[in-house]
């Protein structure tokens, strides 16, 4: 069976530890996408987390390595190493420029979405004025398309995600994004934007964060319920997963250099606070064990269950990645 963790995030630092993502191999979990950068990281931050991650990838590669193609997924399942691959949170570290959409692809980026919270020249974002896809958006969109690169509608605005779905020529994800009419919060999704996801043939991936889940400790069950309502909506088809935990090291200063303002990115008005990256909570990353109880304890058959840990997030890679990058 494969396991597909969407999302996940270390320190944007090149010298984070992987442990926790050598806890996920450990756990069973087959791919991970992990974040190398959003909105507010300049470009020097981004490049320096890459070439540290891969690094650290080939300096352990009996454990760790890049995915090149979803056959180096099933390989990870068979041979006992975690295949990984990295995501953008936002359009900023592209320059505006489309061309530097298969830049990042050559490194290693798997997964992107315009928008980290906040408008930019490309997207808008979950937490401020409703903007939609602007044109050089759509350049983008079609730089995403032809580089094989997901394109991930997490922290967009509804009118921009409704833009780029109808835009792109592939299947759309929501790598870490839960539905709205269970939490109603700003980074949540709606329904119409549920279905619009799935009629691209696309998957929305339950994420783990206590506030959009609604539970103080977030569990697999707490996610299985997410996971139904979307199924019941739209078919588990469309139903996987992205934890989102944040795997803090205080000893690594991450922080985007220069002038930077948390309140910006995470404003009070959404319902966050203080130093939003430590007093935010998600599933721990072993709840992937019980994942697949929880998953059949809300009704999902054997086969759901299969497809929503993973099948589902492969059935799209196939249809949206290259035969190998």
């Amino acid at each position: 069976m494969i396991y597909w963790d969407a999302h996940e995030c270390l320190p944007l630092h090149p010298d984070a530890d992987f442990e926790a993502i050598d806890r996920l191999r450990q756990l069973g979990v087959s791919y991970v996408s992990i974040n190398v950068g959003m909105d507010m990281n300049p470009v020097n931050q981004v490049m320096s987390t890459i070439a540290g991650f891969r690094s650290t990838i080939a300096q352990r590669a009996d454990q760790f390595q890049i995915a090149q193609s979803v056959t180096d997924i099933e390989g990870a399942a068979n041979g006992g190493y975690i295949a990984i691959g990295f995501d953008l949170e936002g359009s900023m570290p592209l320059l505006d420029r489309p061309e530097m959409v298969a830049l990042y692809a050559s490194l290693g980026v798997r997964q992107i979405h315009f928008a980290y919270n906040r408008n930019n020249s490309v997207a808008g974002g979950c937490h401020d004025e409703p903007q939609g896809l602007t044109p050089l958006g759509h350049r983008m969109v079609e730089a995403v398309n032809a580089a094989g690169m997901l394109m991930d509608c997490s922290h967009t605005e509804r009118r921009t995600t409704l833009d780029i779905m109808a835009a792109s020529s592939k299947p759309v994800i929501f790598s870490h994004a839960n539905p709205a009419a269970l939490i109603d919060h700003g980074r949540n999704i709606t329904d119409e934007q549920i279905r619009t996801c799935a009629a691209t043939g696309g998957v929305i991936c339950i994420t783990g964060i206590d506030m959009f889940v609604g539970s103080v400790e977030p569990s697999a069950i707490d996610l299985a319920r997410h996971a139904a309502y979307v199924a019941d909506l739209v078919g588990p088809d469309h139903v996987g997963f992205g934890l989102d935990c944040s795997f803090i090291q205080p000893q690594l200063n991450d922080m985007p250099p220069g002038d930077y303002d948390p309140q910006h990115w995470w404003p009070n008005s959404a319902g966050y606070g203080g130093d939003v990256l430590s007093s935010l909570g998600a599933a721990p990353i072993e709840e992937w064990e019980v994942l697949p109880g929880a998953l059949a304890e809300v009704g999902f058959a054997p086969n759901e269950i299969e497809a929503a840990l993973g099948g589902n997030m492969m059935r799209v890679a196939t249809q949206v990645w290259p035969a190998t990058f």
